[in-house]
């Protein structure tokens, strides 16, 4: 196996806690054998190893459709609104204003979101001229294991026990999701093998491509003659870029008859691979499905990846009002014993609906209307309301005839 060479001590914008070396990262390829050669020095007892397998993570990373997939639920995360609320459950409206708009606390919530995936995430806290800013450790250098913090993840020389420090808990914040016993780590782990084969099927197809889709050439001549080899050469190589070769007109060459395919054989294993991904993040496969797929089925997966989301968002809450809002309560930043709830979701168009039938029998506040659906309203006037029912507008009618046959003192 490659290592890395190193190139060079990082500089954050701030004076870290826990400073480390920055490595340039081997680009050889990955196959099955090095996930398993990872995974094994990964649950190491002695002494655990885990720069291999976060470093094989980040390689699977560029995968489109699980980055897609990745982002796709996150994103709902954090389109999602939250509030601040003080301990005596009153909303803390400045709060909840300043995390919203807050890129520190995102950086955060991100790091919570991926210690699902990578299995673990830590992150460092600074105030700088009175502003949070975050920066986000490098897996590769943390043994959660054995709460071990190396400044260079290969020479492993000067070891930090990160979980004794002061600052751990107010500077230094953990979120650990690793669960060693049933060989959890992380819904990367899994994801690993699907998205190797996936490239060695799209490595094959590409292949058939080169060697199919332009087929190669061949040319007799006399081999013995010098003259005649190198004009037939010059003449072949100016032709074109498909393969080509040259024998003798004694000689004879025929290629072998494998499988008549077009790819189809690669194509629905790299869909296997992908429809495995999208059901590892997302509970379902809808979208890339073009074939099999229809409204109500991509309707019930967006149902399974919402629930997925709000999972994600119970999970984000608990580290947040265990971890994240004591320490910053610490550094001042909101008050002592602030929990973070996420609003639930409504659905518009329903709730549009429901409150269009109960305004028929009851009155609804023209203040919940504006807060609900953002558009401003005020009260209709009398002769509006029987005007614009069809069923009143005769009464309506005959009510302003009357009232103009009556004298004006009439009722005096």
């Amino acid at each position: 196996m490659s290592t890395n060479s190193r190139i060079g001590n990082s500089k954050p914008a701030f004076k870290t806690v826990l400073p480390w070396k920055l490595k340039s990262v081997s680009q050889t390829r990955q196959d099955i054998q090095s996930w398993r050669r990872a995974l094994a020095m990964f649950q190491s007892v002695e002494q655990p190893t885990n720069w291999v397998l976060q470093q094989l993570y980040n390689n699977i990373r560029v995968d489109a459709l699980l980055t897609s997939q990745i982002e796709n639920r996150k994103d709902q995360t954090f389109s999602s609104d939250f509030v601040i609320k003080t301990k005596d459950d009153k909303e803390d409206e400045e709060a909840t204003k300043v995390l919203s708009n807050s890129p520190a606390f995102r950086k955060i919530i991100d790091a919570i979101i991926d210690s699902r995936f990578y299995g673990y995430s830590m992150v460092e806290l600074q105030m700088i001229k009175e502003e949070l800013q975050i920066l986000e450790l490098p897996r590769t250098n943390i043994i959660p294991q054995t709460g071990i913090f190396y400044d260079d993840y290969i020479e492993q020389t000067k070891k930090i026990e990160y979980r004794e420090l002061r600052e751990y808990g107010t500077f230094i914040l953990e979120f650990n999701n690793l669960v060693m016993h049933e060989q959890d780590f992380g819904l990367l782990n899994k994801i690993v093998p699907h998205v190797l084969m996936k490239r060695f099927a799209q490595s094959c197809w590409s292949e058939l491509c080169e060697i199919y889709g332009i087929p190669p050439r061949y040319m007799k001549t006399m081999t013995n003659d010098p003259g005649m080899m190198s004009r037939a050469e010059n003449m072949m190589r100016d032709m074109g870029a498909a393969a080509w070769f040259i024998i003798d007109k004694e000689e004879e060459l025929e290629f072998a008859q494998g499988v008549s395919t077009n790819g189809d054989v690669y194509k629905q294993f790299i869909n296997l691979c992908n429809n495995e991904i999208s059901l590892l993040i997302s509970g379902a496969v809808y979208g890339q499905d073009t074939v099999n797929g229809n409204r109500s089925k991509d309707e019930a997966a967006q149902e399974i990846l919402w629930q997925k989301v709000l999972a994600d968002q119970r999970f984000i809450e608990q580290e947040v009002n265990t971890k994240v809002l004591p320490a910053l309560a610490r550094h001042g930043l909101v008050k002592e014993g602030s929990m973070m709830n996420y609003s639930e979701a409504e659905d518009i168009n329903k709730l549009f609906d429901f409150a269009t039938k109960l305004m028929v029998h009851k009155d609804v506040p023209n203040d919940w209307i504006e807060e609900k659906f953002g558009v401003p309203v005020l009260d209709k006037k009398t002769e509006d309301v029987l005007k614009s029912d069809p069923n009143k507008a005769v009464l309506w009618a005959q009510a302003q005839k009357l009232s103009a046959a009556l004298p004006s003192n009439f009722f005096d």
